[in-house]
């Protein structure tokens, strides 16, 4: 029995770690049918494997940002200004995108309003303030809590000053940047086992029915996602290489989208999109800056969610919200989120924070964020894959131009 066990297990382990990932999804889809309660004790699996994505992404952001920037050669040329403004009018786009299809196709959550009302939202002053107050925290304190927008101004600020140090101070922190991404690696080979407790628990929790109950919510958000992967994307593509973009749009989603939907993480995906525009033969001075720099900002996909989410709250309170107030207020919001939307259900953890700005209470805010866990089986997954190829598109459409430009 138990060699004919160890012979399953061998076989299993020489899949692909997409094929492994499948099966950790079906056995916890069958185990929820066949006993919801021992399903649930699996809980711990997927815990761990979420908290480890946690704990690994903040050092795994300022390590590779600062070994980029400290590597650069000064007087070398590189196309990251291309790169960050697709990044810009990528996010502000899937936000209009995501409040267009708010608009079009309301929708209400299930929540208890017993004694709640809701307020007109006053401005986003505070949130800004908040956003430069947080690129200045202390770093050990933004380390603790993933404060990645402080975790990225020091990796920044920390990369400029070492480019100036000597050879053996800058190899030093590649070396580290290598043995991090390599802890990664090793996190993201227990996903099928993480992913197994993630859905077993989920479903045994919530059930296939609280699924349906909010499959309008999810078809928007989805929806919304997979629009501005293959219409606005494209677009933008077009706008830079001037041919046809969808046999690169198809190959950053092959090549990263997948990994990125499973394990849900646009920071733990980072090796991979390295891996893929190595492939691709990109400029490395760029990609070696742009891919880490995307898994923290480039986030078409949190604005998304967190402006879907956010206008279904309203609607549900009945807060009337005009066009130009929610695309501001959601575009500020998601740009707000790119700091914590590096790991796995990073963008839900800004709902509270974008429903403060429609004066929300935090009590539904925090139903709110309970109806995204619920979802977030499927969100989470299509908004990582989203975030995380569209980092590797962006970099070659900006890499492809400038050498078009070269050349002509």
């Amino acid at each position: 029995m138990f060699s004919g066990l160890s012979s399953v297990f061998r076989s299993v382990m020489r899949l692909s770690l997409v094929s492994q990932i499948a099966i950790g999804i079906a056995a916890g889809v069958l185990l929820v049918i066949i006993s919801p309660e021992v399903a649930g004790s699996f809980a711990l699996l997927g815990q761990l494997f979420v908290s480890a994505l946690k704990a690994v992404a903040p050092v795994l952001v300022f390590v590779l940002v600062a070994a980029a920037i400290s590597g650069h050669k000064q007087g070398q040329p590189t196309h990251i200004r291309g790169v960050l403004v697709l990044y810009i009018t990528g996010t502000l786009a899937a936000a209009v995108v995501a409040v267009t299809a708010s608009f079009l196709m309301p929708t209400e959550l299930t929540l208890d309003l017993t004694g709640v009302t809701g307020n007109p939202p006053s401005g986003v002053g505070e949130i800004l303030t908040n956003l430069l107050l947080s690129a200045v925290a202390n770093p050990v304190t933004a380390m603790m809590e993933a404060n990645f927008i402080a975790i990225l101004a020091w990796a920044i600020g920390l990369g400029f000053m070492l480019r100036n140090a000597s050879e053996a101070t800058r190899q030093g922190l590649n070396d580290l940047s290598d043995a991090v991404s390599g802890i990664v690696r090793g996190v993201i080979r227990l996903a099928p086992l993480g992913i197994f407790g993630l859905v077993a628990n989920t479903l045994a929790e919530a059930g296939v029915g609280a699924l349906l109950e909010y499959g309008q919510l999810l078809g928007v958000i989805v929806g919304c996602m997979v629009f501005v992967a293959l219409v606005t994307n494209p677009l933008l593509v077009f706008w830079q290489i001037r041919s046809n973009p969808y046999p690169l749009v198809f190959e950053c989603l092959r090549g990263s989208a997948i990994t990125a939907f499973f394990t849900r993480s646009s920071a733990a995906n980072i090796p991979v999109n390295l891996a893929l525009c190595e492939r691709m033969k990109l400029d490395p001075d760029t990609y070696a800056i742009s891919i880490p720099l995307g898994a923290t900002i480039n986030m078409a996909g949190a604005a998304v969610t967190i402006s879907v989410i956010t206008l279904a709250t309203a609607n549900t309170l009945g807060i009337p919200v005009d066009f130009p107030t929610a695309l501001i207020l959601c575009v500020v919001s998601a740009l707000a989120a790119c700091g914590v939307s590096g790991v796995a259900g990073g963008s839900l953890l800004l709902i509270p924070l974008a429903t403060s700005l429609f004066g929300v209470p935090i009590e539904v805010a925090m139903q709110v964020v309970a109806i995204g866990f619920v979802i977030s089986v499927v969100q989470d997954s299509t908004e990582t894959a989203l975030n995380s190829s569209t980092d590797v598109l962006f970099t070659a459409a900006a890499c492809r131009r400038a050498e078009a430009r070269q050349k002509g």
